[in-house]
């Protein structure tokens, strides 16, 4: 690192080195003493990624004019030098007072330094978006961050690897379009406790520009929630809420949980695509951690509107009983046919079944009507008693007959084939003339010793009725015809 840095800086003399906290999956980093007793720090690049991200940096720092940087709370890096070997970048910083904490320090640290990470956080959403776009740098309204964050989740979603809860929870609040209401900023995209310089109870330097963006406020405070200590997060948003210009949105610290948990998830895309066991193995334990945490005390709000709880499987037996507890207890005026015919075979009582005619359409080769109210010219009352339900073997043959004054097979009524019921009176209109009905009211009461019978045809609306067909009454052949037995009331 030494010999790379005096390749980089022109008249660098390094007596000293020492290693420098970074992020050792991207960058080695190294603490040089010169003759002169300065300090530089050296960051080299382990993949192409890391490089690129380098000199993203190198082109960010560059935006920052010295009239910008004056107006900030902390100092900012400088590049000193940079050489390339290959396809990667080392690049020579100038050296900044100050040195990193762990999350757990800053937490428990004097309010003094929430009041000044809640300044530097405002300062840094505070700065001019021209700094991003003259670096043709990103920029994402809302919306677009949003389906972005979707994107992702896609991506995470196909190793197989995500615990199905967290899948939901996350597209769930990414789908929350309430929560994705704020005002794009300059945002530093990779803020956390290593990119911050403290010095007693002093913010003196920010590092680690090479995410710099417009788009969501939240991404800078997700490493905040991670802590423990919410009265530090609160102490740290009411500072930064009192330095900035513009008000935050009130979901902030919702996305920001919703930022920190789905790092996870980035973790694990990042270590896929190098290859690195070490970090899927971490970021696997990391995950299911954290489903855990949620499955058991529901974790961080992390939307606007709740997540819906799967519905529970209804117990055995409970859909009957709800049904039956709902069921009317009314019995219908008219009962409908059962389902099956009545017979003791299927253990099925007969039922009382009222025969009413309906109007059919013109079955071919029957003769047509005499006028259009013949088709709906009524049948004259009649008393149907039941055949007596025979065995399979001795059952007769019905042979259908038409009926004298019945008129066309069209006065047939369409539900006649189910099997009437002993005992039970079907009641037929009577002709729609009421004189003659008052005169013969009498006479549609049958005589105790009238036995006389006839066979009435049943036309089904697509069939014409064979007269020489048998079939068996009740039978599963019997499809066309039902005997039944009608005293003829206009006898003497």
């Amino acid at each position: 690192m030494a010999a790379v840095a005096t390749a980089a800086v022109p008249g660098l003399t390094p007596t000293a080195v020492s290693s420098a906290p970074d992020d050792p999956a991207d960058f080695d980093a190294a603490l040089l003493l010169d003759s002169e007793g300065k300090r530089w720090r050296v960051r080299s690049p382990r993949h192409a990624e890391a490089s690129a991200r380098l000199e993203t940096e190198f082109l960010v720092l560059r935006a920052f004019a010295p009239g910008i940087r004056a107006e900030l709370p902390f100092l900012m890096p400088t590049v000193a030098g940079t050489v390339r070997q290959g396809q990667l970048s080392t690049f020579v910083y100038s050296h900044l007072a100050g040195a990193t904490r762990s999350l757990d320090d800053l937490s428990s640290g004097s309010p003094a330094v929430a009041r000044e990470i809640g300044a530097a956080l405002a300062a840094i959403h505070d700065l001019p978006r021209s700094i991003v776009s003259n670096a043709d740098l990103p920029s994402y309204t809302p919306n677009e961050f949003r389906q972005r964050r979707l994107n992702e989740l896609d991506q995470a979603a196909t190793t197989g690897k995500i615990p199905p809860l967290l899948l939901r929870r996350w597209e769930h609040a990414m789908e929350d379009v309430s929560l994705w209401r704020f005002n794009p900023c300059v945002v530093h995209g990779d803020l956390h406790e290593d990119n911050l310089l403290v010095d007693g109870d002093r913010v003196t330097a920010v590092t680690g520009w090479t995410d710099l963006r417009i788009g969501d406020p939240a991404d800078d405070m997700a490493w905040l929630v991670a802590s423990n200590e919410q009265d530090f997060v609160n102490a740290v948003l009411d500072h930064y809420t009192s330095n900035r210009r513009d008000v935050p949105d009130a979901h902030l610290l919702r996305r920001a949980a919703l930022s920190a948990e789905f790092a996870l998830a980035q973790y694990l895309v990042k270590g896929l695509a190098a290859g690195n066991q070490d970090m899927i193995d971490e970021a696997e334990s990391m995950l299911a951690t954290l489903a855990d945490d949620v499955a058991e005390h529901g974790g961080q709000p992390i939307s606007v509107e709740p997540l819906p709880q799967p519905v529970a499987a209804p117990e055995p037996g409970a859909e009957q009983a709800t049904a039956d507890a709902d069921a009317p207890t009314a019995t219908p005026a008219v009962p409908a046919a059962p389902a099956l015919p009545a017979s003791p075979a299927n253990g099925t009582a007969p039922a009382v079944t009222k025969v009413t005619p309906l109007p059919m359409e013109p079955v071919p080769g029957a003769a047509p009507a005499e006028d259009a109210a013949a088709e709906f010219r009524a049948v004259p009352a009649v008393h149907v008693t039941p055949i007596p339900r025979e065995t399979e073997a001795d059952a007769p043959t019905a042979v259908a007959q038409p009926v004298a004054d019945m008129g066309t097979a069209e006065d047939t009524p369409a539900d006649a084939d189910a099997e009437p019921d002993a005992g039970s009176t079907a009641d037929i209109p009577e002709a729609s003339d009421a004189a003659e009905a008052g005169e013969n009211a009498e006479a549609a009461v049958p005589a105790a010793n009238d036995t006389s019978t006839q066979s009435i045809a049943i036309t089904q609306p697509d069939s014409t009725v064979q007269p020489d067909s048998a079939a068996k009454p009740g039978s599963g052949e019997n499809t066309s015809t039902t005997a039944i037995t009608v005293v003829d009331t206009t006898s003497g």
